[in-house]
């Protein structure tokens, strides 16, 4: 195992090192200048030659990859141009709010998906199963911001059950901490258990129909057993990938979530540093996305050899 890890950590090296070239290069092709913003209305010539050489702009884009790699490798993801604060500060600020709410998230689209693919499932071509599929379509279809306005137009503004923006910090006060999670923790969720009720039900379906299920039936195992022992076991492996995935995206696509109820985490770090051409917050976020991504479906892979012991020899 610990082998196997060692393996993947090592051919991660190679994509990030590619992820970090594109984007560096990608955002050297855009137009503008973001130093213009940091010199003022006047722009004094020598002013902006100072900030030039400060953030080492006028060094050829090979020098400054290098240097910003160089410095990447001793944990220095470089100054922000906007704040004049250290990017991995600014990660460390934001980056465990959007964890949190991923992680929410998550665990609402695993409460809804898991079991409404099951029951799909087993009761194919029943109302259960229709009723599944038109919630599942639903909530692909349904819009984040759109459903956001309307739980705060219910729960926030009719009701007053919680509040319609914000973010308390965890450290601060645990329970106005999940108040406020909820709400978008509902709208994220409810998304991804359409997607997870879909695919929990394809793959249940496809271990339905195999030999060892009729066999567990045929001994006379209860529909319980036979149903969560054997074949959601068995199915366990495309629904893991997909949640390692959906996670994921997550942590750097919950921007208009963020948005909507005003929550302070990665996804306003990333479109501020967009707008602001803050060159080393944008690559700093990126290979932390990429990371992440990295990480994910190596837990993943993890996961599948427990899940499934026949891998353990392969």
């Amino acid at each position: 195992m610990l082998r196997f890890i060692g393996w993947r950590l090592l051919l991660a090296i190679p994509t990030l090192l590619l992820v970090t070239l594109f984007v560096f290069a990608l955002q050297k092709l855009l137009p503008g200048d973001p130093l213009l913003t940091l010199a003022g209305e006047e722009r004094d010539p020598q002013v902006l030659e100072f900030l030039r050489q400060k953030y080492r702009l006028g060094d050829p884009v090979a020098v400054q990859y290098v240097a910003w790699v160089g410095g990447v490798l001793s944990g220095d993801l470089g100054m922000s141009l906007k704040t004049e604060q250290p990017v991995l500060r600014l990660i460390g600020q934001k980056l465990p709010i959007t964890i949190e709410l991923a992680v929410l998230s998550i665990l609402v689209a695993l409460a809804i998906g898991i079991p409404a693919g099951i029951i799909a499932a087993v009761r194919r071509g029943t109302a259960s199963d229709y009723a599944a599929n038109v919630v599942a379509l639903s909530g692909i279809s349904i819009p984040h911001f759109w459903l956001g306005v309307l739980l705060i137009l219910i729960f926030a503004v009719e009701l007053r059950w919680l509040p319609a923006s914000g973010f308390v910090p965890i450290t601060e006060n645990l329970g106005a901490n999940l108040q406020s999670m909820i709400l978008p923790s509902i709208v994220l969720g409810t998304g991804l258990a359409a997607t997870l009720m879909r695919h929990t039900r394809a793959a249940m379906l496809a271990v339905l129909r195999s030999d060892y299920i009729r066999t567990a039936r045929a001994k006379g195992l209860l529909p319980p057993a036979v149903i969560l022992k054997h074949a959601f076991r068995n199915a366990l492996v495309p629904i893991v990938t997909l949640t390692t995935l959906l996670f994921g995206e997550l942590i750097g696509g919950a921007v208009l979530t963020e948005q909507v109820f005003g929550i302070p985490g990665f996804g306003k770090l990333i479109v501020d540093a967009v707008f602001n051409r803050d060159y080393a917050v944008v690559q700093g976020v990126v290979l932390c996305v990429a990371t992440g991504f990295i990480l994910l479906n190596l837990l993943a892979d993890v996961l599948y050899v427990l899940i499934n012991p026949r891998l353990r020899t392969s």
